[in-house]
């Protein structure tokens, strides 16, 4: 972005980005600032601030891979996207990191406190931030004399869906945020109760869907009513976790309507993930975070996902001839080993029956045994499942910064939902539809018929690790496990949970992550998760 705003909340952001200010006249001590008043003399500003709102997924600053539009917060290491991946995946059954930075034992091991982590900070304070942004261009826009009713009316649903979102992880990971809109601006916000912060998502996102573009006229990479559908049936599939109220025939209305709406497999399971995802695959990708090689330079986001997961002869991404692995994130074997292959007695990448499964075994033990750090290039499997390198097997013009799209939203997760909601007991649907479209599924990864399963295997077991075949790293494995009461607790460990090797349970307090202290000490109304 070209434009600095002004926002009303910018002078409390060095304290809380929870917390704002209620002078919404207050002028800019750096001349070079632009105020509200000009920023928002256009219809143009308004689609470059709306375009900002987006972009913090994506990026951490306006300037850069190393600019940061929060004090404090490292520009890559506590990048949205990354935090929220390292808090999704790291800390599940599905990867482990080999780093010796001090964020990793506690993310690999669940051993995270109420001191301060990186990832924890970074999804928590960047959430925050978008909700801020948002409150303040619902404001600018529904005071706004430039822009005429349509504009006004999409964009200010764009915003709620935005703030929606950031609100809707924000209730994932940490219960009970503190609750501001543009109409209750405080210095100290209370939060809501976790099922009163779900009602209003879900209110916000009923009112807002209408308002917003149909999934074949929206522009690549913004919010459609496919989106607002799509998010819907994530809340009322874990609704028992958020609000303690069974909505699995919601679910299944929800997506029954997204089922209608354009959406298609992409032919090629791997090309969801590669440079050109955004041609080959935006079919099924329903709502993309977005990433180009020359305006999205961050080391967070795509960068991390790719480059961490190779080893210094990646050939996808290279800065100045040099190859640029970083020897990262791999795969676990409570992941692989849901994989089958031809022989059964033989565990080799190479030899998997199902294409989903984009490992590299070559010189690599499946399990991680002697310790998840600093055994990247001997222990568990290599995951080439993200790649800069396009459906045709070229590469991207600029190798460092990849051009590869997160798929935050598809359609495969959406047929996983609704099999789910159904084996859960929601009405709407039968488990025969349920089964069609699992098959769908596998029949990508297969090739053909040869993975199909029938009613009688469609359960909840099956169901979760299914999810874990179809979605891996797509930073939707601790929902998974917390719903499914895996997550804490000794019903289910898997290699170093509690930080142990062989694997302990977790107390139950840790299926949220701690507010920051950084916000608990400069918002009193707030409290601290228990067991923190």
């Amino acid at each position: 972005m070209k434009i600095k705003y002004l926002l009303s909340i910018c002078a409390a952001a060095v304290l809380s980005f929870s917390a704002c200010v209620g002078d919404l006249d207050v002028q800019p001590l750096d001349p070079n600032v632009t105020t509200a008043e000009i920023a928002y003399a256009t219809p143009g500003a308004f689609n470059q601030s709306i375009a900002k709102i987006y972009a913090v997924w994506a990026m951490s600053g306006q300037d850069g891979e190393g600019s940061t539009d929060i004090a404090g917060l490292d520009p890559g290491n506590a990048q949205l996207l990354r935090s929220y991946w390292n808090l999704q995946v790291i800390t599940t059954d599905e990867c482990k990191n080999a780093w010796s930075n001090s964020w990793v034992p506690e993310i690999n091991g669940m051993l995270y406190s109420s001191t301060k982590n990186e990832s924890i900070e970074g999804v928590y304070q960047r959430c925050m931030f978008t909700v801020a942004l948002c409150n303040e261009f619902i404001l600018q826009a529904n005071a706004s004399s430039v822009l005429d009713a349509a504009q006004k009316t999409q964009y200010v649903a764009e915003a709620r869906f935005n703030r929606a979102l950031a609100y809707e992880v924000l209730m994932d990971l940490y219960a009970t945020p503190p609750f501001i809109t543009e109409e209750n601006y405080s210095l100290a916000p209370s939060a809501l109760t976790r099922a009163d912060l779900f009602d209003w998502i879900e209110t916000e996102l009923n009112e807002c869907r209408d308002h917003l573009p149909t999934p074949s006229a929206v522009e690549y990479g913004r919010a459609s009513q496919g989106a607002v559908d799509f998010l819907l049936a994530r809340m009322y599939l874990n609704a028992e976790v958020f609000k303690g109220e069974a909505m699995y025939t919601e679910c299944i209305a929800a997506c029954n309507r997204l089922f209608t709406e354009g959406y298609a497999l992409s032919t090629t399971y791997a090309n969801l993930f590669k440079a050109d995802n955004n041609i080959t695959s935006s079919k099924e990708i329903i709502f993309p975070i977005v990433f180009d090689g020359t305006k999205t330079k961050t080391w967070g986001g795509m960068t991390y996902l790719i480059a961490s997961s190779r080893s210094g002869k990646a050939v996808d991404l290279n800065r100045d001839g040099v190859n640029e692995g970083w020897d990262g994130n791999r795969a676990t074997s409570g992941l692989t080993s849901k994989f089958d292959t031809f022989d059964p007695a033989m565990r080799d990448a190479a030899m998997l029956t199902d294409a989903r499964g984009i490992f590299d075994s070559n010189g690599r033990s499946e399990a991680i045994t002697t310790t998840s750090e600093g055994t990247f290039v001997t222990e568990g499997w290599a995951v080439y499942k993200f790649t800069n390198v396009k459906s045709d097997g070229s590469l991207c013009e600029d190798t460092t910064f990849p051009e590869t799209d997160f798929p935050m939203f598809r359609l495969g997760d959406a047929y996983l939902m609704y099999a789910e909601a159904v084996v859960r007991g929601g009405s709407g649907a039968t488990k025969a539809e349920a089964v069609t479209l699992v098959n769908k599924l596998r029949e990508r990864g297969y090739g053909g018929a040869g993975g199909d399963i029938s009613e009688s295997d469609l359960d909840l077991d099956f169901v979760l690790d299914e999810r874990a075949r179809e979605l891996y790293w797509e930073g939707t494995r601790r929902t998974d496990l917390v719903r499914f009461g895996k997550y804490t607790g000794s019903q289910y460990v898997w290699d170093f949970k509690g930080g142990v090797a062989t694997g302990v349970a977790v107390n139950s307090y840790k299926n949220v992550f701690p507010i920051p202290v950084s916000d608990l000490s400069v918002n009193g109304n707030l409290q601290q998760n228990p067991g923190y």
